[in-house]
Formats: C-alpha cells, sequence, structure tokens
C-alpha cells in the first residue's frame, strides 16, 4: 500500500515537473519571440534611418590587403563577389569587407586608407603612398555603377541619393608626406581628405601614441614648430586633421593649432580600455570645444584590452564618448581588414545595423536622430566646417605655406634625401 502510494506521488511529481518545465520553455519560446519582433522592429527603424543618412565608416584597411594578397593587381580582385568564398580572402582573419557587405550594412561612404608601413619611412613610403591611392582610384573605377570618387562632404550625400558608396581617401601616417607640404598639396589635389599625423612611430615633426606607454621616452613632446606648419596647411587646403595614432600631448598640440575640427577616425574611449590608441576624457572634453568627432574602432585590443570584445562592448564605447563629449561628437570607425580580431556580433561590414539596433534598445538614451548622427550627421558636419574655414582662409589671402623642415629635425633620420638646391 505504501509502495502504491509512494509511486503515485513520484508520478504526480513527475507530471507536476514535466508541466512546469513545459510552461518554462514555452514562456522562454514567447519571450523569444518578442525579442525577434522587438529587434526586428528596432532593425526596421534603423533601416529608415541609413536609407535617409549615409552611414559614413572613418577608416578601412582593404587597400593594404589587396597589396598583401595581389600586389595591387585588380584584374582579379572580384571585390563585387562574397569575397568569403573566394582565396585568399576566405582564409584570411583579416579580411571583412566586399561590395556585397558593404550594401548588406549599409554603407553609403567609406574612407580608404592609403596606409604605407613606417619601416617605409625615410626611404619610399611616398612612392607607396601614391601607390596606394592610385589603387583606390583604380578600384573605384572598376565599379562606376556601385561607387564613385568622393572629395566634398556635398559629394557624400550626392552619391548617397544615387545609392553609390562614396569612396573616400585617407592617409594613414604622417611620415607619408616625406616632411614635405609639397607632397601633402599633391596628395590633397589626387583626392586625399584626411591626414593621419603619425601611425605607431615618430615622424621628425610628431610623436606618435607608442611614447605614451610606460618607459617611453617622448621624441618631441607633441608636435615641433613644422608640425604646427603641417595643421596650418591641412586647414589651408580643407583637409581633415586625423589624431588616431597620436601621442595625447600630440592631440593636444593639434587641438590647440587647428582651426577647424579634428577627427579620430578610429579610436576609442581610454576610459574604458586604456591603450595608449584611445582617447582620454579630457582630450574628449576638448574635443568637443574644437567641434571635433571620435569615430569608434571595433578592434577588441582598444575595445576591452583583451582578444575577445562584443558588440555590447563597442556600445559601451560610444555611450562614454557621448556622454563626455556629447552627441555630436562621436562617429564610427571600425578598422575593418586592418584587424585579425573583431568582436563578437560584428564579424565584418555587414553588421553595422545590428549595432545602431542595439544602441536604439536603450530608448530613454538614443532617438533616431541621434543614430541619424552618429551614423553619419557628425562627419558631414565637421567635414563642411573644415571646408568652411578652407574658404575663409582663402578669402583673408592665405598662400600656400613654403617652408621646409629644419636640418636639424630630421639629421640622421633621413636616408636618401637631395642635398643639392631645392629651387
Amino acid at each position: 500500500m505504501r509502495r502504491r502510494k509512494r509511486t503515485e506521488f513520484f508520478k504526480l511529481c513527475g507530471l507536476c515537473l514535466t508541466t512546469i518545465i513545459i510552461n518554462f520553455l514555452s514562456l522562454m519560446c514567447t519571450l523569444n519571440q518578442a525579442t525577434a519582433l522587438e529587434l526586428e522592429e528596432r532593425m526596421e527603424i534603423v533601416r529608415k534611418v541609413l536609407r535617409e543618412v549615409p552611414l559614413i565608416d572613418g577608416h578601412n584597411d582593404l587597400p593594404w590587403n589587396i597589396r598583401k594578397f595581389s600586389k595591387n593587381q585588380l584584374r582579379e580582385f572580384r571585390f563585387g563577389e562574397d569575397l568569403r568564398l573566394i582565396s585568399p580572402w576566405s582564409t584570411s582573419p583579416w579580411s571583412h569587407t566586399d561590395l556585397r557587405r558593404l550594401k548588406e550594412g549599409m554603407v553609403s561612404a567609406q574612407f580608404w586608407s592609403a596606409y604605407a608601413p613606417c619601416s617605409s619611412q625615410h626611404l619610399d613610403a611616398v612612392q607607396l603612398t601614391l601607390e596606394q591611392i592610385d589603387l583606390i582610384r583604380r578600384l573605384v573605377l572598376l565599379y562606376p555603377q556601385h561607387m564613385s570618387l568622393v572629395t566634398t562632404a556635398d559629394a557624400i550625400e550626392e552619391s548617397h541619393r544615387k545609392g553609390r558608396l562614396a569612396s573616400l581617401i585617407g592617409i594613414e601616417g604622417g611620415h607619408s608626406i616625406g616632411t614635405s607640404l609639397s607632397v601633402l598639396r599633391m596628395f590633397y589635389a589626387l583626392g586625399a581628405r584626411y591626414l593621419t599625423l603619425t601611425h605607431t612611430c615618430n615622424t621628425p615633426w610628431a610623436d606618435c601614441c607608442k611614447v605614451d606607454e610606460p618607459g617611453q621616452v617622448p621624441h618631441i613632446g607633441g608636435l615641433s614648430h613644422f608640425g604646427t606648419l603641417v595643421v596650418a596647411e591641412m586647414n589651408r587646403l580643407g583637409m581633415i586633421v586625423d589624431l588616431s595614432h597620436v601621442s595625447v600631448p600630440t592631440m593636444l598640440d593639434a587641438l590647440a593649432t587647428s582651426k577647424a575640427p579634428i577627427i579620430f577616425s578610429h579610436s576609442s574611449a581610454h576610459a574604458i580600455c586604456n591603450s595608449s590608441r584611445n582617447v582620454p576624457d579630457h582630450v574628449l572634453k576638448r574635443i568637443a570645444v574644437n567641434q571635433g568627432l571620435v569615430m569608434v574602432a571595433f578592434y577588441p585590443h582598444f575595445i576591452s584590452c583583451g582578444e575577445k570584445a562584443t558588440l555590447k562592448d563597442v556600445v559601451a564605447h560610444i555611450n562614454h564618448i557621448r556622454d563626455v563629449a556629447g552627441i555630436d561628437h562621436v562617429g564610427i570607425g571600425a578598422g575593418y581588414d586592418g584587424v585579425n580580431l573583431v568582436p563578437k556580433g560584428l564579424e565584418d561590414v555587414s553588421r553595422y545595423p545590428y549595432l545602431f539596433a542595439e544602441l536604439l534598445a536603450d530608448a530613454d538614451r538614443w532617438t533616431e536622430e541621434d543614430i541619424a548622427k552618429l551614423a553619419g550627421k557628425n562627419l558631414i558636419r565637421v567635414f563642411r566646417q573644415v571646408e568652411q574655414v578652407r574658404d575663409q582662409l582663402e578669402a583673408q589671402g592665405m598662400l600656400p605655406i613654403d617652408q621646409d623642415i629644419s636640418p636639424e629635425d630630421i639629421l640622421g633620420r633621413s636616408y636618401c634625401r637631395f642635398s643639392g638646391p631645392r629651387t
């Protein structure tokens, strides 16, 4: 009798447990469906915003990968196809970009990096940079129905209206100008619209971020006199000053020198990850005064200070920069194709809408207009202000700066300079 009662009791417990499990699974299914529906609703809002406002990314290193993988030969480079299916791109952790995924990610404008490595400084950096500019221009010409080379803020918006990818050129590293303002002017004439003042090496006129690391000694302590002339000439040309990769004193000197807003094309918040590549809060506050822009990078070492990061980690950096500098001073500069690690949820250029959708989940903080500013309005505003400063300086009669760098600044550092007369 007791055995029968125990058996019935256990059966009853089993039925109760089964009912609980079924109800729990049903509840989880309902919650998942609601979450999925909510995500899709946010994604539709994002799509609407990005149809109206161009999504502009501040930095992509695809041109250097083309040099690495294809020696700058474009005959076999099938940019219009899914590169995840084509060797060597399919097996490379450095590859995140093709036209199909850019369209899926609703990217409307991309700054392509014309990069020469630091090892080329004082050697053939100018030639390498010219070759990368040429590569970008040739790539755009191969896809006239999908891409257009643009050099103005208005042209970004015009390209967006036509449904083409506005392609802009950014030079990554001040060593690329070979300590010559003439070279800087020619790069501008060829379409370059920003110059990153340093890469991960000092130039004879500016310190890079490496000098901020423990045990390192500054070379200059910021910008030299010639470095301030580089910034002034960029203002005169209408070329955006980019401070990603530079030391904190160089940031401050450039902010004190520039008459136009500056950008960080691919950097994040130092307060969250204390990489020397990131922007400290006191500089973020100066950027707000300058009316400039920090375009948040996605590289995990800049986001989580480790090898792993998530989309939510990137959101934390965006929110921090917004909190310190303001909504008008934050943008996107992922750095795809220049990194071999990416955050979970932001695996390639197709994933930008999911980032914006995640931001919209915080309805108390983010509105559609805020998303529009982050996506592209802020960069267009900065670009227009840079152009306005150029026009003002021209109206004031400012002439090209014709000063050379001091011989003392390059003594022992220049291996192949012409020693004859300059004129």
